[in-house]
């Protein structure tokens, strides 16, 4: 099906966001006119070599006319109008730069695939539960199926080790009852047996014969039994619970909630019972081997490697399982996880997903920074710190909700005045020679550096000693909160490009990321606190931003210097900082606004005019500062001159310090100018497309408090009613100057 086909089946959400891509530049209508002929070409190509691109326009004009022809045989007044129209702004801007319209018609086409993805993979998240998520199902199916089979199959050896004692029991009865009576030993010396001696003689062959058959047949079925659970194993660790962790990183970066842990707990569960069930049927073995044993005795021969098999498995499993169910976070910081401030108390919760009650509060967590000190000495200059606090507690069964076997490292206060109970956990930086640092000649800045928070404790179960250990993901440790905005570009560039769960090295020479995988990261940063993420022509913006004009910016690498630390172009900071300042200027002032979708945000000044200019005088958009380190949000409008010519106007961008005054609903409901005659004038009418002013913002303001009047006194008079209004001077030779 045609690209246009597809976007015009779209949801009004989706089409919304098309219609924003069209402008006067290259309208819409002529996107459908020809919408064949125009997916047919390589406006990419055209973009970048003129002669292409001038046949390739020459062209254009050739199909418009044709088109034309086709509406005068249907009569068509208006649609001829419209094409002819179309036609001459077309030959009155582009005749002379061609290269222009193509790289134009690319960027559109461009963002109508990545809009086309964007429905495509909403849907599919949005139906995961039946038909795109069929794929996940019948795989956890087929796990749940493996386990109930690996449940089975140990009831069933359950059954046949009694068959086989019981064989076993009767052998052994029969056998020291002839040796008793002397007759195993007179045929031993080849003297004559009578002949019910030689009957018992037969019948104890026979007897040795099926005990052997049966030992065989228990070990070898054992043998696949183990290798069934050496299978569900791998996939319940190499699978499910990578994927659960790499879920948890995304997470962590803003990314889709993870999922809980408790059906994990179940299959893992039910794989370490089953397992502790086979190794007693092994054990049982070899008691029953000491009883009875004879030349070629199978369990002689296979117990050993049985025993070291499930042993393994059973470690194994229970390492894997002790987990990090909640990566470390400091309590005012929820939405950045793993930046930690030195002094400030930080959470965190270990689980083991094995759910045995004889466990409960019988393993002792110990936490640790930088265990590993091999790599972390690896990083010139990395500095050492000391942990604080309670950084040991037993694990138990009553603190979660669900009785699953956890420590959560969390500040608590008892409601006993008296008591106060602190099992939260603090870091403090060791002062060195070098001012905390293991050498003054520093490879990394302090935002740069990873550490690692490790956890670990001991298992007693069943005569097995198991060390357990996990760790969090890479840490990021600041000293002030002014480092915030970099160590958590390091924690969203390390997360984004890496699922290693200790690379604490990543930054001595960080990978390079792909348009693609930044401009999903940077969407969830709005996603994951808001209601509203960005949309596909906010983040062109962005691209543009970083990576300059370009056809398109699918798969362009960008390096970790241009993301966070070199400064871009024609400004004194970098792309990050100013973003980072933006999102948390949406947060704490404008955040309702956002929601409801009235801010546009991010957008070129290019296409601000495009957009704006067809509309009537009154028109406005909300949109981010480009110029502002410390987030800025202003408006543009349109009005008409004394001679009736379209005029863009916007006013100075209104920072925290502002809004922190008056609210971003109340400056625009109250917003006025001084025309040229002394006139105070209000220029928004319309929030872009066609909003009425006041029903978009006229909820958020405060109501108008009524003049009161004294009681009892009626010749006092009420006060005047005030307003505050920001006022501007509008000259007809100078604009719009800075509010005053």
């Amino acid at each position: 099906m045609a690209q246009w086909n597809q976007l015009q089946q779209l949801e009004t959400r989706y089409l919304e966001q098309l219609y924003h891509l069209y402008s006067d530049s290259f309208p819409m209508e002529l996107r459908q006119f020809l919408a064949p002929w125009i997916e047919s070409q390589d406006w990419a190509y055209a973009a970048n070599k003129e002669s292409h691109a001038t046949l390739v326009f020459h062209n254009l004009l050739g199909e418009i006319d044709q088109q034309y022809s086709r509406f005068l045989q249907e009569n068509n007044v208006l649609y001829q109008h419209n094409l002819r129209r179309i036609k001459q702004h077309l030959q009155s801007k582009y005749l002379e730069k061609p290269m222009e319209i193509a790289r134009i018609v690319a960027r559109c086409l461009w963002e109508e695939q990545r809009l086309l993805q964007s429905a495509t993979t909403a849907a599919q998240d949005g139906t995961a539960s039946h038909p795109s998520g069929t794929v996940v199902t019948e795989k956890q199916q087929i796990l749940e199926h493996n386990l109930q089979d690996i449940r089975k199959r140990v009831q069933d050896m359950e059954q046949k080790m009694k068959m086989l004692e019981n064989l076993q029991d009767d052998f052994d009865f029969n056998y020291k009852t002839l040796k008793s009576q002397g007759e195993l030993s007179q045929d031993m010396n080849g003297n004559s047996q009578a002949a019910a001696t030689r009957q018992k003689m037969s019948q104890l062959e026979q007897m040795l014969s099926a005990l052997d058959q049966l030992r065989r047949q228990i070990v070898t079925e054992m043998a696949g039994l183990l290798s069934a659970m050496d299978f569900v194993q791998k996939n319940l660790t190499d699978d499910e619970l990578a994927d659960w962790k790499r879920r948890q990183q995304i997470a962590c970066i803003g990314g889709p909630p993870n999922i809980c842990l408790d059906r994990l707990e179940t299959w893992i569960t039910s794989l370490a019972e089953s397992q502790l069930q086979i190794r007693q049927q092994i054990k049982k073995l070899e008691e029953l081997q000491q009883k009875v044993s004879y030349k070629g005795d199978p369990i002689i021969q296979h117990r050993p490697a049985l025993e070291e098999k499930i042993v393994d498995l059973f470690r194994n499993l229970m390492k894997s399982a002790f987990v990090v169910e909640r990566q470390p976070c400091m309590p005012m910081h929820p939405d950045r996880p793993l930046v930690i401030k030195t002094g400030v108390q930080f959470t965190n919760k270990v689980r083991l997903l094995v759910k045995f009650p004889e466990l409960n509060y019988q393993l002792k967590i110990k936490v640790i920074i930088d265990k590993e000190s091999g790599d972390v000495a690896a990083i010139r200059g990395s500095r050492k710190f000391n942990i604080l606090g309670t950084n040991t507690k037993v694990m138990n069964m009553e603190e979660s909700n669900n009785g699953s076997l956890s420590a959560e490292f969390k500040h608590l206060v008892s409601r006993c005045v008296l008591v106060s109970i602190v099992v939260s956990l603090t870091l403090r930086e060791q002062r060195c020679g070098n001012g905390g640092r293991t050498n003054s000649d520093a490879s990394l800045i302090v935002t740069e550096e990873l550490h690692l928070i490790t956890f670990e404790t001991e298992v007693y179960h069943q005569g097995l000693k198991i060390d357990l250990e996990t760790h969090s993901l890479p840490v990021v440790v600041i000293s002030n909160i002014c480092q915030m905005p970099n160590a958590w570009a390091s924690i969203l560039w390390y997360n984004m490009l890496t699922n290693h769960p200790k690379n604490v090295n990543f930054f001595t020479k960080p990978p390079v990321g792909t348009w693609d995988q930044v401009a999903e990261v940077l969407s969830w940063q709005f996603s994951s606190t808001t209601k509203r993420g960005l949309t596909i022509e906010q983040l062109t913006t962005l691209a543009e931003k970083l990576l300059g004009p370009c056809v398109n910016y699918s798969g362009c690498q960008i390096t970790w210097a241009k993301f966070c630390k070199e400064n871009m172009a024609g400004k004194g900071f970098s792309f990050w900082v100013w973003l980072d300042n933006i999102i948390d200027l949406v947060k704490k002032y404008i955040l309702a606004l956002w929601n409801e979708g009235y801010i546009l945000g991010f957008i070129s000044k290019e296409r601000e005019r495009a957009i704006l200019s067809p509309k009537p005088p009154g028109t406005f958009l909300l949109r981010f500062s480009e110029s502002s380190k410390e987030g800025g949000i202003t408006f543009t409008w349109v009005e008409k001159d004394i001679s009736g010519k379209t005029q863009i106007q916007s006013v100075e961008p209104y920072t925290k310090q502002q809004l922190n005054s008056m609210s971003f609903a109340e400056i625009i409901m109250g917003y006025k100018i001084m025309d040229a005659t002394n006139i105070l004038v209000s220029p928004l009418v319309y929030l872009f497309p066609e909003i009425p002013k006041e029903d978009a913002f006229g909820k958020y303001c405060r109501p108008e408090a009524a003049p009161e009047a004294e009681l009892g006194d009626p010749s006092i008079q009420p006060y005047l009613k005030t307003k505050f209004i920001c006022l501007l001077v509008l000259s007809s030779l100078q604009g719009v100057n800075a509010p005053k």
